[in-house]
């Protein structure tokens, strides 16, 4: 990563909570709309029955994954070219903001889970799309010598956001029979009000960043291609990436493995606790509260420490925590080892996943952000399979969740693997 002159290296703390706003208004959208609220509402009241409508909503983002692992790499490339990456994030923002306002017409009757579906879809596309371009725009508001710690922080509030949002929602419209602004559950309006809170939230704390935080520079000699051209400026860059920066074309390939194993752990560790560990459905809720502060504590944390360390020796140490504490939910009984061992694990996926986000922006050819930001999205898509083939194909081959929790554990062991070999970026180690 090129050094910057003093005045860009010089700390900026607007700059920086601007930036990491965006992240904590975007939780609405991640918690509340896409696993909490949102889509329990469209599967549960909205469809006809809880399994077409869970089918519905899994075509519908699997479409949407598509699309993302298509399109991401060569958003950010143009917006790199361009030297827009602030304006692509506003637009991209934009859209998920008015796709979360419209949800606000969903009504719990089937006639409307194809738009619910279309909207929700749509939303996690662009959300993917803005959070390339922000991404990108870490390196505006860090140096050398802090970025773990701003990568950490920004991952920390997500996590804290989230658990503000989800709180605001659950005890204003959610549980109250009659809520904020005299909300009821007719025609499941206490859900859709939800939608205009959620858009409403990352609305406003996505603002600061688009104010506070400085445009980077286009690409040196970059010209800006048609779309499809695009592409082919893209498979250019992407082949001399692997002759002279084969570094990050590995690296790219190993974090997809082992953020895929982070995803599953958030992703099933709730059937576990109620599976397995015999958790009821509070417990379940409480559990998932504490893993998010544990997940946003260890993030900041471990950001602290990517600057000292390096990313590498975090990840691969945040990996190895987790083979071992996922060892243990597998053969240990017991309420009390889930409420241990899951909860250290929450702590050590936040640090895994922010010092991913600065191994990446360590090593990354100056103003080439947004393409490598893009590529890093696309290769997460391309093997979001791995964590839930494991866990179910597992959980098939020998009858118990634990097995299942046993495939996820072998997913986070490839991903560790597999990161090894990758030479840690130059000043860290």
């Amino acid at each position: 990563m090129a050094e910057k002159t003093p005045s860009q290296a010089r700390a900026d703390r607007r700059g920086v909570v601007s930036w990491a706003l965006w992240d904590w208004g975007s939780s609405a959208f991640h918690a509340i709309i896409l696993t909490f609220v949102f889509s329990v509402y469209l599967t549960k009241a909205v469809a006809p029955d809880p399994d077409s409508g869970s089918a519905a909503l899994g075509v519908g983002l699997t479409i949407a994954g598509v699309f993302i692992a298509l399109l991401a790499p060569v958003t950010g490339q143009r917006g790199d070219a361009g030297g827009r990456r602030k304006r692509w994030l506003a637009v991209h923002t934009g859209i998920v903001v008015a796709a979360m306002a419209a949800l606000f017409f969903v009504r719990n009757t089937p006639a409307y889970l194809t738009l619910g579906v279309v909207l929700i879809s749509a939303a996690s596309v662009f959300a993917e799309f803005a959070q390339v371009n922000y991404n990108a725009l870490l390196l505006r508001v860090s140096t050398p010598r802090t970025i773990g710690k701003v990568s950490g922080f920004g991952w920390g509030m997500g996590y804290f956001g989230g658990l503000v949002a989800l709180t605001v929602v659950l005890f204003a419209f959610v549980q109250p029979k009659v809520g904020l602004f005299g909300v009821t559950s007719q025609d499941g309006l206490n859900i859709r009000v939800v939608a205009l809170f959620c858009a409403l939230w990352f609305g406003l704390f996505a603002l600061p960043v688009l104010f506070f935080v400085p445009e980077p520079p286009a690409s040196a000699g970059a010209s800006r291609a048609g779309f499809f051209a695009s592409y082919g400026v893209l498979a250019r860059r992407v082949a001399g990436m692997w002759r002279s920066e084969r570094r990050t074309v590995w690296f790219l390939i190993a974090s997809a493995v082992y953020r895929d194993g982070l995803a599953a752990i958030f992703t099933f560790g709730g059937v576990v606790a109620a599976g397995t560990f015999g958790f009821s459905s509070s417990e379940v809720v409480i559990f998932a509260i504490g893993a998010n502060l544990t997940a946003g504590l260890g993030a900041v944390f471990g950001g602290r420490l990517d600057d000292r360390l390096g990313p590498k020796t975090i990840i691969a140490g945040s990996l190895a925590a987790l083979v071992v504490l996922g060892g243990c939910l597998v053969v240990l009984p017991g309420k009390a080892t889930f409420w241990v061992c899951g909860l250290a694990l929450a702590a050590f996926v936040g640090p895994a996943q922010s010092a991913s986000r600065t191994f990446l922006a360590r090593i990354v050819a100056p103003e080439r952000e947004g393409e490598a930001f893009g590529l890093y999205a696309t290769t997460g898509r391309a093997v979001s399979f791995l964590g839930p083939l494991a866990f179910s194909g597992f959980l098939a081959l020998f009858g118990t969740q634990r097995a299942g929790m046993a495939g996820i554990v072998l997913v986070l062991v490839a991903g560790l693997l597999a990161l090894l070999p990758v030479r840690a970026p130059e000043g860290a180690k």
